[in-house]
């Protein structure tokens, strides 16, 4: 069984000088949040780099550090390109020598913002492993990004069933159903379109909508509080409730809705949430609150049998599409394929607004709030831990 090194920034000088001892011909350097939680994105790193270990050496980097890895023979650079410049897969994908540089993160077109710093990173890369719903990779063409289409492949989320056991017995009876929104308030939050969601809320007073997570008040939405799933207490409150919603604008594919699934929620979501073409993930139109106050609605007087076989189909999805098993298949078809296509031609005026985009990122404007300068600059700093 193969150890998976985890690497801060100073472990980095190390690596050159052991790298030689290693028993497998390829070494993955993974780029990637991978703490212990059992949410996104520490998940993908976590599951993804317990199963590539057992096919390469793999050593795992905290993606906001500073600083550079230099490859070594045979080396594979795999991660998730900080929109802040200086940080480790930035610098590390423009030195010569990597087998195969593999850019792997969320990827929406409804806000330029939100990708627009991968522009001048993709001319370095040999493809774009793009984690996104299939609502936003079946658009790209019509989308401002279409010049990256030949680059990119599709990655669907996965997740561990075993981590988020299946919770919701019974539903509620018609009239009496609840529904439940998990996330947290933050610069990237206006993707998720919380003014909506309040607003349904506010055309449905009959109905019980609660928050799970860190936010202050919203309308009628129940504020929850910050929420640890794994505890009996937290678990037990996801049980009341019947529904998982989401309502994003701009959303690649929120796990939390892949997380509803596995506990028995029913999820409600926004095809820009991602999530379409699933007869048992339910979708509601952005910006139409009488359709979809129509189709919550009809939710709510729906007859049990209808979420059971809901329910036991998203299950089926999970086992059959959702999982790391499946994720990871596709990573390492990306690391043994020796495609390397080039974008297509650009005009010189969407060059320059993606560039704007990229200088006008929410992350780069939170950096010149003084109230969160602190702990950027702590997120930020060459970690010695």
């Amino acid at each position: 069984m193969r150890l998976i090194y985890s690497h801060t920034i100073t472990d980095i000088m190390e690596l050159n000088s052991h790298q030689s001892n290693s028993l497998f011909d390829t070494t993955v350097h993974l780029v990637y949040p991978h703490g212990e939680k059992i949410s996104c994105p520490d998940a993908i790193g976590r599951h993804l780099a317990e199963r590539l270990s057992k096919r390469y050496r793999v050593l795992l980097y905290d993606w906001q550090v500073f600083g550079k890895i230099r490859p070594g023979p045979n080396d594979v650079l795999i991660g998730h390109a900080c929109p802040v410049y200086m940080t480790l897969f930035r610098r590390s994908l423009r030195l010569a020598g990597w087998k195969r540089v593999l850019l792997m993160s969320a990827y929406c077109h409804g806000d330029d913002h939100m990708v627009a710093y991968n522009e001048r990173i993709l001319r370095h890369c040999d493809l774009y492993l793009a984690i996104t719903g299939n609502y936003w990779f079946q658009d790209i063409r019509n989308s401002g990004f279409a010049h990256w289409r030949p680059k990119m492949r599709h990655l669907d989320l996965g997740i561990n069933r075993a981590e988020y056991p299946a919770l919701k017995k019974t539903f509620n009876r018609p009239g009496s159903r609840k529904f439940l929104y998990v996330g947290r308030e933050g610069f990237t939050s206006r993707a998720k379109n919380i003014p909506y969601l309040v607003e349904i809320a506010a055309a449905m007073p009959g109905t019980d909508f609660g928050w799970a997570g860190t936010t202050t008040s919203h309308g009628r939405i129940e504020p929850l509080g910050s929420r640890d799933f794994g505890t009996a207490t937290s678990r037990s409150l996801v049980a009341e409730y019947d529904f998982l919603i989401t309502v994003g604008s701009t959303d690649s594919n929120p796990a939390t809705i892949l997380e509803g699934m596995a506990w028995g929620l029913i999820p409600v979501c926004t095809p820009q949430s991602g999530y379409v073409g699933y007869e048992s993930i339910i979708n509601v139109p952005l910006g139409s609150l009488q359709k979809t106050v129509e189709i919550l609605r009809g939710l709510q007087d729906a007859p049990d049998h209808v979420l059971y076989e809901k329910q036991a189909a998203n299950w089926r999805l999970l086992d059959s599409h959702f999982n790391w098993d499946r994720f990871a298949d596709q990573v390492v078809e990306a690391i043994e394929s020796k495609e390397s296509p080039s974008c297509l031609p650009v005009s010189s005026m969407r060059r320059c607004n993606l560039l704007i985009s990229e200088l006008t990122n929410p992350l780069w404007l939170s950096l010149l709030d003084p109230r969160k300068a602190a702990k950027r600059a702590r997120m930020l700093r060459f970690k010695t831990s």
